[in-house]
């Protein structure tokens, strides 16, 4: 990717929120367990960060997606990993479909206030029958009228607790898993949604995480996104933006954690010496560093091509794998060279290796983009490559 004054300044812009409306109050946020969303949201929304490359018409940017990954991985400089998924739900998991599929009235409804930052949005696809198995799903929505009637549970929904909107996916027919699904939006507060108090999580502590119940939750049929039946397709579609994002946003973060583990081997001493100078050390921060611009070339590449109006579902899912994997690796090598420092809650390595856990399961584990890897390259079982 080649960046324009343009980018750069956008990259300011985002680094300046985040070392001034977010990284003072992390420590707080975190033991409270929560993020003040709405009011994040809104300053992050006056500063139009919130829709980079989603249509003017609905107060966006309406810049190309390169725009929005230079936000993505300028989040990852964030104190911790919540917030840079709280608002990357909003961007990149929630509404890429309402913005693309979405029709007029519904965006102007759902979509312009989210990009505004005066509505906090969520997605709701995993189930706990069904994380990863989208196709397994069980939520149900069934005609009655103009309206759907939607009752079933979702499990492990960021921003739950404090959204307006949650971007669901239902079954609203009974023929075959990938051709029965629909993408609807359900306000949160419609009668008969319940969102369960938050889940105590590993990682990701400032941010509220909840399951959501739906027990006879009436919504009008206009509320769906796209055509009835296709919500399978859209959500691999949104999955692509979520995918990039998680990459995106992880280089920045494993280089803070790189270059602090760096700082503080210059100044504990060990037999004499700066921990720094065991070539084991050195040698072991100039491989991470090369991993990390590895997956930076993957991920620049992917967006290329995104942009270009390519499928990148390969190479998105690479990345995805990839950054998983690495963040787990940065995060577990760094802890090792803090020694006693490293097992502290507030550590930096600590706090990554907490954190970072969750990119290798959320928006499809490992083992879920393997598999597409695989049927992309024509090794399944059974299949062929075309």
């Amino acid at each position: 990717m080649k960046f324009t004054e343009q980018h750069d300044q956008l990259r300011r812009t985002v680094k300046d929120v985040v070392e001034k409306e977010i990284n003072p109050h992390y420590e707080a946020w975190e033991k409270a367990g929560i993020f003040p969303a709405r009011e994040v949201f809104a300053k992050f929304g006056k500063l139009g960060l919130l829709g980079i490359h989603k249509p003017e018409k609905y107060g966006g940017m309406g810049l190309d997606y390169g725009y929005q990954v230079v936000m993505d991985e300028e989040m990852g400089g964030c104190a911790g990993g919540s917030i840079g998924m709280a608002v990357g739900v909003q961007t990149s998991m929630a509404t890429p479909a309402l913005a693309r599929f979405g029709s007029e009235a519904l965006c102007r409804e759902f979509l312009a206030p989210a990009i505004a930052g005066q509505q906090v949005a969520a997605i709701a696809v995993s189930e706990v029958s069904g994380g990863s198995d989208v196709a397994a799903l069980k939520t149900t929505a069934r005609k009655d009228g103009g309206d759907y009637v939607i009752n079933g549970s979702k499990m492990w929904i960021t921003n739950a607790s404090q959204s307006d909107w949650m971007c669901t996916l239902v079954n609203t027919g009974d023929g075959p898993v990938h051709l029965n699904k629909s993408l609807v939006i359900i306000p949160t507060k419609t009668k008969g949604v319940t969102v369960a108090p938050k889940l105590d999580k590993l990682g990701m502590r400032a941010s509220d995480t909840c399951p959501v119940h739906f027990e006879d939750v009436r919504i009008p049929q206009h509320h769906r996104i796209g055509e009835e039946g296709h919500g399978f397709m859209i959500q691999m579609m949104q999955f692509q933006e979520e995918r990039l994002m998680g990459a995106a946003s992880a280089m920045k973060g494993m280089e803070k954690v790189i270059n602090a583990t760096i700082a503080y081997c210059r100044e504990r001493e060990t037999f004499g010496m700066p921990l720094i100078d065991n070539q084991v050390v050195h040698f072991r921060m100039a491989e991470l560093q090369t991993e990390v611009e590895t997956l930076r070339s993957l991920v620049y590449r992917a967006v290329e091509e995104y942009v270009d109006g390519n499928d990148v579902t390969r190479l998105a899912s690479m990345a995805k794998l990839k950054a998983g994997r690495l963040t787990r690796e940065v995060s577990d090598a760094c802890l090792q060279y803090w020694g006693g420092m490293g097992f502290m809650w507030d550590n930096v390595a600590s706090r990554a290796y907490r954190d970072s856990r969750l990119l290798s399961i959320g928006g499809g584990a490992d083992e879920i983009m393997l598999g597409i890897i695989c049927k992309l390259m024509g090794i399944l079982p059974g299949k062929k490559k075309k």
